[in-house]
């Protein structure tokens, strides 16, 4: 069983709780800072954990968001001497299993952490299935092919490069094959280089010495260093400066790199994988990114498939984050009513699976209705589906959607109302085919002719095929 985690600055908080727990026999580890817990959580993952609210560097609070974005079932009680509703309200709304104002009963707190510890038990089932789910979900071709090249990867140390548009899942497979390397027990460090400016980038890679620059007041280690022995993800790798590139191919080449304003060499020992959106071998062609890194990189290549190119997993995964939002707002799940999810189906996504997860994560807060249909979805998917409602469109989906808005309105005997619209708009369509000859639109209908007279009469079509 994974131990509990204690975060607090205060050695006696720590010194206590570890000892209570240590009676009653439940493993823990102690981190005096948050920070110190965040770079655990790399290779390490918590069953329980208890933490101060305010601490030196990141507060408890920013610890219990960056755990819920990765291990989102994990309980965590959060402790402040500070017992003013701000804290309480933002410990809860950030997902926290309980708050423990200071001081605080020991017993109590045990008690706390033993019913924490057995609802993360019952749901420990659930949390597996979740990371496998994230981690194997899709069952397009394109899909399988990336996984069977995960599981052949899983004993090799190979340079990866990932190709793949944005929101496609870059991140998560990188994740994946650091996951199923024989690299798994050591740090997994992401960055993106396209986020973090040109003058701060080669530190926060390489680190720097104390003095190097100004504001340098101490020695600070890379990210080469924290990930030593694992996995750096260098992520949006095509808008790496030329500067850099040469910095990066020269630790690929002979395993070594020097922190910024040092003299000594630092080995690396890491596994590089890389990803970007862009093609890098026309980027090589303009002269704006490195032959030689180019070919260091490309030693595997993965393709991750857009979106569209993978419709059939577009309901999967639409059920999955609708499934994950619920979890993670600890509210009732909704389901997609069958015409959305075929809508949703014939949709491009251009920010891929990102903009789906982000599409279900605004379904679950905004929409009042369990059942999302069409209808639901926000003013510009509306506006998309409204637009392809032509003819030639999906009619199932333009009755769905006109089905749930006459429900919203609390119209009564829809059944009856639709019916006799979808039978007038045939009738009406068959006669017109026909010439207003009744004998050879009731053939073409499949019904008999005096059924198709009594319809005419009933829905009052008679003056309208003169």
């Amino acid at each position: 069983m994974q131990p509990v985690w204690i975060i607090d600055d205060d050695r006696s908080i720590r010194w206590v709780l570890g000892k209570a727990l240590t009676r009653e026999d439940i493993a823990f580890k102690s981190f005096a800072t948050a920070d110190d817990a965040l770079r655990a959580l790399s290779h390490d993952v918590p069953q329980v954990v208890v933490s101060d609210i305010r601490m030196p560097g990141s507060s408890g609070l920013d610890f219990l968001q960056a755990l819920h974005q990765r291990y989102p079932l994990v309980p965590v009680i959060i402790m402040t001497a500070y017992s003013d509703l701000e804290s309480a309200v933002s410990t809860f709304q950030g997902g926290a299993f309980e708050y423990l104002p200071k001081p605080f009963d020991i017993n109590h707190a045990v008690e706390l952490i033993r019913r924490a510890l057995e609802q993360n038990q019952r749901k420990s089932g659930e949390a597996q299935e979740v990371e496998a789910a994230a981690d194997i979900l899709g069952h397009a071709p394109a899909m399988q092919e990336v996984f069977r090249a995960i599981g052949k990867l899983s004993h090799s140390h190979a340079t990866v490069l990932i190709n793949g548009e944005s929101g496609t899942g870059k991140e998560l497979v990188a994740r994946a094959l650091h996951r199923h390397s024989p690299r798994v027990g050591k740090p997994f460090i992401a960055i993106n280089t396209a986020a973090i400016p040109r003058d701060l980038l080669e530190s926060e890679l390489f680190g720097h010495e104390r003095g190097a620059f100004t504001g340098a007041a101490a020695a600070r280690r890379g990210h080469f260093e924290q990930a030593e022995g694992g996995t750096l993800f260098l992520d949006e790798i095509g808008d790496m400066p030329a500067d850099l590139q040469t910095r990066l191919l020269r630790v690929l080449s002979d395993g070594n790199f020097y922190r910024v304003g040092g003299h000594q060499p630092v080995k690396a020992n890491v596994r590089i994988i890389t990803a970007t959106h862009q093609n890098l071998e026309e980027l090589v062609k303009q002269g704006l990114f490195r032959e030689d890194l180019f070919h260091r990189l490309n030693v595997i290549r993965l393709r991750l498939p857009p979106l569209r190119e993978r419709r059939e997993d577009i309901p999967l995964l639409a059920k999955y984050f609708l499934q994950k939002s619920a979890r993670e707002l600890a509210v009732e799940q909704k389901q997609f009513g069958d015409a959305a999810l075929q809508y949703l189906s014939t949709q491009d996504f251009p920010g891929n699976v990102r903009q789906l997860e982000n599409l279900c994560h605004w379904l679950t807060v905004m929409t009042p209705s369990q059942i999302v249909e069409i209808a639901d979805l926000p003013p510009e998917w509306r506006g998309e589906a409204a637009a392809s409602m032509t003819p030639s469109g999906d009619w199932c989906a333009a009755l769905a959607q006109q089905t749930a808005q006459a429900l919203q309105r609390g119209d009564e005997r829809i059944m009856d109302a639709f019916a006799a619209q979808f039978e007038r708009t045939v009738i009406q369509q068959a006669l017109r085919h026909t010439g207003g000859r009744r004998i050879e639109a009731a053939t073409l209908l499949g019904i008999g002719r005096n059924t198709l007279t009594r319809k005419i009469q009933e829905l009052d079509l008679e003056n309208q095929e003169r």
